[in-house]
């Protein structure tokens, strides 16, 4: 089945956006420091890329991160940058201020699409991000505090971090930058080592930590490779719209396997930020059939 570039772009975001949300309940079942598990999740990624990639390129191998450039050199270190960010956010503030912020990622992602390449959304893409990041306040209106100011600038500049690195794929989008995903999971690596207290003690888990920092990897891998191809189809801002989803479902994971709650209006919200994805999506494809059709 041939598949227009639409239609490849919307599928790999949402694949990515489905095996990424459990990305939450690890990270609880996991359950050590930040920096350690920031480590842990640069370590992990890094080493099944080097696998894959090794042998994807074989004798090659060396050139195919070689030539990705200044442009897989910049998306590099904005992935490292933006985990980083996301960790120093997450200490500095609560996970609802942080979730917010994040929420912005669409919206930082046109501005700089429209600046830096001339990629305008359209009329209803902005729609879908305004209702989007509108039912996100609603989710997390009354979960948010002031005073935070710290914690909250690092949110956004992950948002901005994201947003630019998905903006860089499609600036160079005949670029192949899946080996810059191993430069920036390494990147990671060198930051959280950086920050850790006591190495190697620190570093040490339990059997079943271990496990679960492993399916983590392995769960982060796949939704980075579906980020980093699916630009090359679609514009990076609605590459990001689908990725809100994630804050959506990654608390029915957690309330499916550890029975933590979500309140009424996660719940209620979820089924909105789902409808108007879909809605958004359908739209898309339907006139990208027609254009399709008309050529």
């Amino acid at each position: 089945m041939n598949l227009t570039d639409k239609q490849k772009g919307i599928f790999l975001s949402l694949f990515g956006v489905l095996i990424i949300t459990p990305d939450s309940l690890f990270i609880r079942l996991i359950n050590i420091p930040s920096w350690e598990l920031l480590f842990y999740r640069g370590l992990i990624p890094s080493f099944c890329l080097f696998i894959f990639l090794f042998l994807y390129y074989k004798k090659n191998f060396f050139h195919a991160l070689l030539i990705t450039g200044l442009p897989g050199l910049l998306y590099a270190v904005l992935i490292a940058l933006g985990n980083t960010a996301f960790v120093l956010s997450i200490q500095n503030t609560n996970v609802a201020n942080t979730l917010i912020m994040i929420a912005l990622t669409p919206f930082a992602t046109a501005i700089l699409s429209s600046i830096f390449i001339k990629e305008y959304p359209s009329k209803r893409m902005w729609l879908t991000i305004i209702a989007c990041f509108a039912t996100i306040l609603f989710i997390f209106y009354e979960s948010y505090q002031g005073g935070r100011l710290f914690g909250d600038f690092f949110g956004l500049l992950t948002a901005i971090f994201m947003g630019g690195g998905a903006v860089v794929i499609r600036y160079s989008k005949s670029f192949d930058f899946l080996p810059s995903l191993l430069i920036a999971k390494l990147f990671t690596i060198l930051i959280a080592f950086a920050f850790i207290d006591s190495f190697p003690g620190s570093l040490l888990v339990s059997s079943d930590q271990l496990f679960f920092i492993i399916i983590m990897g392995l769960f982060l891998l796949i939704p980075l490779a579906c980020i980093t191809i699916a630009p090359r189809y679609i514009p990076a801002y609605e590459v990001e719209i689908f990725f809100i989803l994630e804050t959506i479902l990654g608390p029915i994971w957690v309330w499916l396997v550890i029975h933590e709650q979500p309140s009424s209006k996660t719940i209620i919200g979820g089924i909105v930020i789902i409808l108007i994805i879909f809605t958004h999506t359908f739209f898309e494809l339907r006139e990208n059939k027609k254009n399709t059709q008309n050529i």
